[in-house]
């Protein structure tokens, strides 16, 4: 009785095993070529508080973004070499929170943070409170390659950039009237605590980000942000934070998030689609819908994220008014902006 107990117990064990690797196999097999998600950050975005010219700008530079991983990735290129373009043309457009359209400090200063994150080695680089780099994404990416280190910051991550011949430019490079004048307001204000003004001009977290799936089945993820306007004391938000802000791993997914980045580290944001996903079997539309519409809700956290799994799924999940978003797959390229997109 025994004996045929355990080779019934056996065979379960077998059939199991069988079941979950031909749910893989067919998962691999209807696997889109690659994926390429963006975004350019979250907060209050309506359609009656934007012209439709500002519409036209952002969705025209949205499509431009995700042109330049997809080109990427549909030659064959790698899940890494996308996000970091990706996001380091992004940084390059003042229309968006990062690189040139940065947001400025309570002292009158643009503050660069960023993290990559590649999926198939688990390694990661970040930077924070850079002033002179043109593309922060491509410091964090040498931080990642060429330094035994994961996160630097300031005057060392400057000098760093420097020492392996990244572009850097004067700090006049990352102005632009429109960040200034946001700053004004919020000065105007006698607002001295570095929080976020609620009127549309300022009230965005602003943040770009990118994911990607590549033809080999790997993935990234990158993440640049300008902070928020009137910052002090050289806060840093989750935007650099591996875990944070950004995490990528070959076994689940690849995370960019966006929001209020105090409550995004707190929580461990991206890290914890992952986990949801790697510990407790969840879909990822199901972990980023629990994380984003349940917890950091009651939490207090506003926000957004984008997301792929290794079979190509994709979420993008927002509990703000809107989010700048857009993704590119075989066949298929959308933008949008507003909740009902």
């Amino acid at each position: 009785m025994l004996r045929t107990l355990f080779w019934l117990a056996i065979a379960v064990v077998m059939t199991d095993c069988t079941a979950n690797e031909n749910t893989a196999k067919q998962a691999a097999d209807t696997r889109p070529d690659y994926v390429l998600v963006i975004h350019g950050g979250a907060g209050t975005l309506s359609r009656q508080a934007m012209t439709p010219e500002q519409e036209a700008r952002y969705r025209s530079a949205l499509d431009s973004a995700l042109q330049v991983g997809e080109a990427i990735l549909k030659s064959g290129g790698t899940a890494l070499d996308a996000v970091t373009e990706t996001v380091s043309w992004l940084e390059d457009c003042p229309l968006f929170n990062a690189g040139r359209g940065a947001v400025f400090t309570h002292e009158g200063r643009n503050e660069l943070d960023a993290s990559i994150m590649d999926g198939r080695t688990q390694n990661a680089g970040a930077v924070g409170s850079v002033t002179i780099v043109k593309n922060p994404i491509r410091l964090a990416r040498a931080v990642m390659e060429k330094s035994p280190h994961v996160f630097l910051v300031g005057p060392g991550a400057e000098r760093f950039a420097i020492e392996n011949g990244l572009d850097t430019v004067p700090p006049s490079w990352f102005f632009t009237q429109e960040r200034w004048d946001a700053l004004q307001r919020v000065l105007k204000r006698g607002d001295k605590t570095g929080s976020v003004s609620s009127d549309l001009a300022d009230y965005k977290f602003g943040t770009v980000g990118a994911v990607a799936l590549d033809r080999q089945g790997n993935l990234a993820a990158a993440t640049s942000t300008g902070g928020m306007t009137n910052k002090r004391w050289n806060r840093l938000g989750d935007s650099p934070v591996i875990g944070a802000g950004t995490y990528a791993s070959n076994d689940a997914c690849a995370v960019s998030c966006t929001g209020h980045g105090e409550y995004f580290i707190r929580y461990a944001v991206a890290h914890d689609v992952w986990a949801r996903m790697v510990y407790g079997g969840a879909s990822l539309q199901d972990a980023a819908h629990e994380i984003m519409m349940k917890k950091l809700v009651e939490k207090g956290g506003e926000g957004g994220l984008i997301a792929v799994d290794r079979n190509g799924a994709i979420a993008m999940p927002f509990n703000s008014e809107g989010m700048y978003r857009g993704y590119a797959r075989p066949g298929e390229r959308k933008t949008a902006i507003f909740a009902d997109e």
